[in-house]
């Protein structure tokens, strides 16, 4: 209970450095030359980014998704990462990365996984509380790897 309370007590404080983090990571995937698109409600090209705007004001949480056109190249990338961390867990203080078809949506046919958007060359980052400038860093490191 006391680890709960603290957390809580907190949480506003980890929320906006989530949302800022995630904001900071999704300009930097939307601008590079190796990634086929980026996901994030706050970006302007999103489909649902007026109702998220609306919605949320400027903060649009701290997941972010990114296509690299092949799944071998998500491999490559999430194996490259030095800072993220391979795990399926959200909103960690750490930023975490997985991809998504081959662990939470592994049991789900390819028409289930299509209708969720989840594709074979998407990678999928819960943007953790670290500085952002080393996630970018680490970011970069690993599609400059790819």
């Amino acid at each position: 209970a006391f680890l709960l309370t603290m957390g809580i007590e907190t949480l506003g404080l980890r929320m906006e450095r989530h949302c800022s983090n995630a904001a900071r990571v999704a300009a930097f995937l939307a601008a590079h030359p190796k990634v086929d698109a980026t996901g994030y409600p706050g970006l302007d090209s999103h489909p649902a980014h007026a109702i998220a705007r609306r919605e949320f004001g400027d903060r649009y949480g701290g997941v972010v998704t990114l296509k690299l056109g092949t799944r071998e190249r998500c491999f490559g990338f999430i194996n490259g990462l030095r800072l993220a961390k391979n795990l399926a867990n959200l909103g960690d203080v750490r930023t975490l990365v997985i991809h998504p078809a081959s662990t939470i949506c592994r049991d789900l046919d390819a028409g289930e996984r299509s209708a969720l958007g989840v594709t074979d060359d998407l990678v999928r980052l819960s943007i953790g509380i670290e500085d952002p400038a080393d996630i970018v860093g680490d970011l970069e490191q690993a599609l400059a790897a790819t």
